[in-house]
């Protein structure tokens, strides 16, 4: 149950442009939030949300319906934005988070219409997943359980006991991806913990692994939509991003992992992020 026009790339293309203004907006509201991992994984969640996932934001709880787990629970904002666009919970929600009584914590909570289950742990989400997609193919249900982790959260041991469970099990119902940013709250990954060549590491762990760029809509639509095999293995997406995407300033810099732009920054940022959405709907890349 897709949100999105067949054809119109540009539909998606803005969506994701008017998402990052809002992630900006609360952030700054809020005086806290994770800003650059979650402008980086604002394409990746605009695809799924609005083209890929079988869901039904009127019936959050549809038995039949894909889940997705957003493992780098510190991008939250992100993930409430386009739970909000989306419909699953009034937009003004928004305006309270950061707020005393907010129905929307710091990361995800499962009391809100289209969070499947509390995360924020790092290393947890592909666990919790693989028992998700074990439990499907146990009651032979159809659906998809999608896991978006960080790729700092590579870090962790549980997500390789998580790997080697769901090759075992052949959990081609699987599909992970990861945000490759290059960047965690301490610095570039290559020199915090070592991570390349992660196709090989993932392939060697028994996974399909497409690499693909997670800030192009047409190719993860590509991917999504006709890139995932049914050879009985789970799938490894790994989605080349840029940490900040979408505000010049912003990409690129580690110390946007959780800095809060200041009034000026919030400015600068909403024009360029407008002058971009103009020339999409001007039908210009």
């Amino acid at each position: 149950m897709n949100d999105v026009p067949d054809s119109n790339l540009f539909y998606l293309k803005i969506k994701a442009e008017k998402i990052r203004k809002k992630v900006l907006e609360i952030i700054y509201n809020a005086k806290s939030g994770h800003t650059g991992g979650s402008l980086s994984a604002v394409d990746i969640l605009t695809v799924l949300y609005f083209k890929v996932l079988n869901i039904d934001p009127e019936n959050p709880k549809m038995p039949g319906r894909d889940r997705f787990i957003l493992s780098k629970g510190h991008s939250v904002e992100a993930c409430y934005c386009v739970l909000a666009e989306r419909g699953f919970f009034p937009k003004d929600w928004l305006d309270t988070y950061g707020k005393f009584k907010s129905p929307l914590a710091g990361h995800p909570v499962n009391s809100v219409p289209g969070i499947e289950v509390n995360t924020g742990a790092l290393g947890h989400g592909l666990s919790i997943g693989t028992g998700m997609a074990i439990a499907a193919k146990m009651n032979n249900s159809p659906y998809r359980i999608y896991v978006l982790m960080g790729d700092g959260e590579q870090n962790e041991g549980s997500v390789y006991e998580a790997a080697m469970a769901a090759s075992h099990y052949k959990l081609d119902n699987l599909i992970a991806i990861t945000d490759r940013n290059r960047l965690q709250i301490s610095g570039y990954t290559e020199n915090v913990m070592k991570l390349e060549r992660l196709t090989d590491r993932w392939q060697a762990f028994g996974w399909n692994v497409i690499e693909t760029d997670g800030n192009c809509v047409e190719k993860l639509l590509d991917v999504f939509l006709n890139g995932i095999p049914g050879n009985r293995k789970p799938t490894m997406i790994i989605a080349g991003t840029v940490k900040g995407k979408g505000v010049s300033f912003i990409e690129n810099k580690a110390e946007w992992h959780h800095k809060v732009p200041s009034e000026k920054e919030l400015q600068m940022a909403i024009n360029e992020l407008d002058n971009r959405i103009s020339q999409y709907t001007s039908g210009n890349k």
